[in-house]
């Protein structure tokens, strides 16, 4: 054991040499803020394909209407509902695009009794659509959690910097568990 004892020394040694106590707790603090602020970064949600869970059973399974704000997967919407606008609750009105991140909700299915996963996704290129307004914020966090706040611009993280909003899908991604 001598020889593991002769190399951490050595390596220790080396590395006082190299590095002071002030360099290493700006380190050590440097990787806690960069941990702490991971949490904040947007999450991209709308890139998967058609494969995305659905619930059992199809349409009835999925009930209510979905121009209706209090249809089961609006829980946690909140802007016009695309479904009212030229599009589905998982597509986009032709001439807008899907924003790449997006916020979440888990709401409840009533048809099935289970809870899913809900993405959010905003719908931008056009200006506001102006029907269906909905605003219920279910599970909402403050902009500091972002991936479960439904107060930001989400048409941020679209390809076009500025692209203005225009509205909401309400797309299953999975069983909560």
């Amino acid at each position: 054991m001598k020889w593991l004892d002769r190399i951490t020394e050595q390596s220790t040694r080396a590395i006082a040499r190299r590095s002071s106590r002030r360099s290493v707790l700006s380190g050590i603090g440097t990787l806690l803020v960069g941990a702490a602020a991971l949490p904040l970064l947007p999450v991209a949600r709308g890139a998967e394909g058609p494969g995305h869970a659905q619930p059992a059973g199809g349409r009835a399974a999925d009930p209510g209407d979905p121009a209706a704000c209090d249809y089961w997967r609006h829980c946690a919407i909140d802007g016009f509902l695309c479904s009212c606008c030229g599009g589905t609750q998982s597509t986009c009105p032709p001439g807008t695009e899907m924003s790449a991140i997006t916020w979440i909700g888990t709401c409840h299915n009533p048809g099935d009794g289970k809870d899913y996963v809900i993405s959010y996704n905003d719908c931008c290129g056009k200006t506001g659509c102006g029907r269906c307004f909905c605003n219920r914020n279910e599970g909402d966090t403050p902009l500091y959690q972002p991936g479960r706040s439904n107060d930001y611009n989400w048409c941020s993280g679209s390809s076009h910097a500025n692209i203005p909003y225009h509205c909401s899908t309400a797309r299953i991604v999975g069983a909560a568990e």
